[in-house]
């Protein structure tokens, strides 16, 4: 379960933030994640809950956005979604094509009172 790890990171970065503005209570974390990352939302959500457990992001709900993967072709240029894993360039033909967006995975915003 990797989602551990990451949700470890991810409520170091909330609590360090919530500190630095003094903050009482966390009670909302946006969270950004690419399609193309392999974390699950449900998995981080139930790792949150544990992890925050005791601090001052206990309860805070969760928001995730999901970003589709995005391929630029690396031949003509033209940015595209793959609508399977076929990364064939839809302009071009080529499959020559550069990841742009889906592998991301960072805080957005937080929530505090």
């Amino acid at each position: 379960m990797h989602e551990l790890a990451v949700t470890q990171h991810v409520l170091d970065v909330v609590l360090r933030h919530a500190g630095a503005s003094a903050a009482s209570r966390v009670t909302r974390v946006e969270l950004v994640i690419g399609d193309m990352t392999s974390f699950v939302d449900d998995s981080i959500e139930f790792c949150f809950d544990a992890l925050s457990a005791g601090t001052i992001a206990e309860g805070a709900e969760l928001v995730f956005r999901r970003v589709p993967v995005k391929i630029r072709c690396r031949d003509c240029g033209a940015e595209f979604v793959p609508a399977s894993a076929d990364w064939t360039c839809p302009v071009c033909g080529a499959y020559a094509g550069e990841v742009i967006a889906g592998q991301e995975l960072y805080v957005d915003s937080i929530e505090i009172e």
